[in-house]
């Protein structure tokens, strides 16, 4: 693995994905609707699938195993060493919604666990980017910063910064927060959540409801090259942070345990 050089290959392949997903955005018979053969969702998550894959394929040799792409049984891919993982447009809600708060996510996968990651977000141009061991960046405007890494919060001091839904708050959600003192809630949308922490405006995010690895994949290895971890709580789900493991890519069953960032 050359990391420049996928890293480089990834972000050219989320930016591209982000000019087709916004060309569907903005067409003038954009129509709020969810997902059907002819619908902008559809048709934003295909074009910018194809966009990713065919950069991809031509950078590297690696599979790709991507949230729009055909199944791929787990007897083929649970010998895979590296490969990709891509969401090409997380939070369809958003992009129905129009609130702008949808992501592009590439990431690439090393024996469970994300070595490189992308979140790009089309409506604002912004790139997240990170590769193991050399830390996470944010490129905006032209310019590329450097995210600061950030300590382990405690999640006993008061007034910490929870990523949550203001409209969809689960039971598990607030049983948190209701353990902490005086919480702020903060939100957003699809992986942008994670970027909050990632740019220190957010301290830690619960998550109880569903979600797939390729939601996560390319966030979680930027959060690592701060400091953070996505702990998993399927061993439960106290608020003591470090008594969970990460999170582990490329399981037989995709789906994701409930997980704590911090």
């Amino acid at each position: 693995m050359h990391a420049p050089t996928l890293l480089a290959a990834a972000i050219d392949a989320a930016e591209k994905a982000c000019a087709e997903i916004l060309n569907v955005y903005h067409s003038s018979d954009f129509q709020a609707e969810a997902k059907g053969d002819n619908s902008p969702l559809t048709l934003a998550d295909r074009k910018a699938h194809q966009a990713i894959t065919a950069i991809l394929q031509a950078s590297s040799t690696y599979p790709i195993l991507s949230e729009e792409g055909q199944a791929i049984p787990y007897a083929q891919r649970k010998d895979w060493d590296y490969f990709w993982m891509v969401d090409p447009l997380d939070g369809t809600k958003e992009f129905i919604k129009r609130n702008d708060e949808f992501t592009v996510n590439i990431a690439l996968i090393h024996q469970e666990r994300p070595v490189l990651g992308v979140v790009a977000v089309p409506v604002t141009g912004d790139v997240f980017y990170a590769a193991e061991g050399q830390g996470a960046f944010v490129k905006r405007n032209g310019a590329v910063v450097s995210l600061p890494r950030r300590p382990t919060p405690d999640l006993h001091q008061p007034g910490l910064r929870v990523v949550a839904s203001r409209s969809h708050m689960s039971p598990e959600t607030e049983a948190f927060m209701e353990r902490l003192t005086a919480p702020e809630l903060v939100s957003a949308g699809s992986s942008l959540k994670f970027m909050l922490l990632a740019e220190g405006k957010a301290d830690v995010y619960p998550r109880y409801a569903p979600t797939m690895e390729w939601d996560t994949a390319a966030a979680d290895a930027i959060v690592r090259e701060i400091g953070l971890v996505v702990r998993s709580q399927e061993l439960g789900g106290g608020v003591k942070a470090g008594m969970e493991r990460p999170l582990r890519y490329n399981k037989e069953n995709l789906l994701n345990p409930s997980f704590l960032v911090c």
